[in-house]
């Protein structure tokens, strides 16, 4: 790697577009047909549109006739987060039961936390412990207790698949299970999980799962929300005044996004054992460096299961702020967090709900691999944290290898 080479390891921010998925974006780009229209250029923009729609069901071992695509992870995960979701097969004889209780885990991305549509009298924040992973116990006993208390009503249980910034991974089957005994309906945000650890939705037994284009290779603005079966309806989709994606959002298909969005699921698929592997390789080599360079550095999350590609860190006595300058300057690219939930520095409300010592998660940092990352990214990081150390209050640093 030259001195002018920078190391792009943010990839759960965005992972840098797939020359594959370009050409094919280029492709549907020229097509001039609407895929609302009849005439032949419209049927293949509309064919086109399909074929995406059956590479992301792919991905995550869904039915293509359930899959809906969205502006993104975060418009996906706002319409789903609804009292109006409900179990709905739209014969005659379907009732709807709204939702009328909202539980989501502490970790949840902020467009959870802060962009269902709720009342926030009927929000409640499911604890997790030290390791991140949420409390089973505690989600048991609240349903138990909702349900002997409003007979007939239905909560919506969310929880994400895979954090954004530690990479934990939550046993959603675990959790869909508790919330069948109790009548529940169950949302995952699985946008970081995708295309780095295997999805198949009938084994998760989550409801409804949402997707997002950028974090798979493919382009920004593209999201999908994805159903187990067809059975659920939602009374107030927020998207009207047209019949597209089967009523659930109108307005015309952004057909390169979703063309760009199938690609990248295939190759995603495709790729997913190996790359799965590849990646922890590199993830274990980074985490092993960065304990080589300072023994008291620590690994958020790293006793429970996490995605291969991310790894959250922090070494006493080095703030975020001041660490992302130092490395952005050494031609290091990582994140503090939630980049795609603020331009700032700020603490994690990740690490908070895992019980860290604020002076901790203050200097946390999250190095997010992809499918661009090498071996010599990796040892670029390690040089470039060697020299933050180095340079900052905190002296226990050892020579890098």
């Amino acid at each position: 790697m030259t001195p002018s080479t920078r190391a792009y390891l943010d990839h759960n921010a965005t992972t840098p577009v797939r020359p594959e998925v370009a050409e094919a974006m280029a492709r549907a780009l020229a097509m001039p047909g609407n895929p609302s229209s009849v005439h032949a250029e419209g049927r293949a923009a509309r064919a086109a549109v399909e074929r995406a729609r059956e590479q992301v069901a792919a991905l995550v071992g869904a039915k293509a006739s359930n899959v809906v695509f969205t502006s993104g992870g975060t418009e996906a995960n706002a319409t789903v987060l609804s009292p109006g979701l409900m179990d709905c097969d739209g014969g005659r004889d379907c009732v709807r039961v709204p939702a009328s209780l909202l539980l989501h885990g502490a970790t949840e991305h902020p467009c959870v936390r802060d962009g269902h549509r709720f009342p926030a009298s009927a929000v409640e924040t499911i604890p997790v412990n030290a390791d991140g992973l949420v409390d089973r116990a505690w989600l048991a006993a609240r349903l138990e207790r909702f349900a002997s208390e409003r007979p007939g009503a239905r909560a919506l249980v969310s929880l994400h698949l895979a954090n954004n910034e530690t990479g934990v991974i939550q046993p959603i089957a675990a959790v869909a299970g508790i919330a069948r005994r109790f009548g529940a309906l169950v949302h995952s945000d699985a946008v970081q999980a995708a295309g780095k650890i295997a999805i198949d939705i009938a084994a998760l037994g989550a409801d409804v799962i949402t997707l997002s284009a950028h974090k798979i290779g493919g382009p920004k603005g593209i999201g999908a929300i994805v159903f187990r079966t067809g059975a659920l309806e939602l009374a107030d989709k927020p998207m009207r005044g047209g019949g597209q994606e089967r009523g659930w959002r109108a307005g015309t298909e952004n057909l390169p996004g979703i063309v760009g969005f199938g690609a990248a699921a295939a190759l995603a698929k495709a790729a997913l054992a190996t790359e799965a592997e590849r990646l922890a390789a590199l993830r274990d080599r980074l985490e092993d460096g960065l304990l080589a360079l300072s023994p008291d550095t620590v690994i958020f999350g790293r006793a429970a299961p996490r995605l291969p590609n991310t790894s959250a860190f922090a070494t006493p006595g080095l703030t975020a702020e001041t660490t992302l300058i130092k490395l952005d300057l050494g031609g290091v690219a990582l994140s503090s967090g939630s980049a795609c939930s603020s331009g700032k520095v700020k603490r994690s409300h990740v690490l908070t709900a895992m019980g860290i010592d604020p002076a901790m998660s203050a200097g946390a940092l999250r190095a997010s691999l992809g499918w661009t990352t090498s071996g010599a990214e990796i040892d670029h990081l390690l040089a470039a944290y060697a020299k933050a150390l180095a340079a900052g209050p905190h002296r226990s640093v050892r020579a890098a290898a």
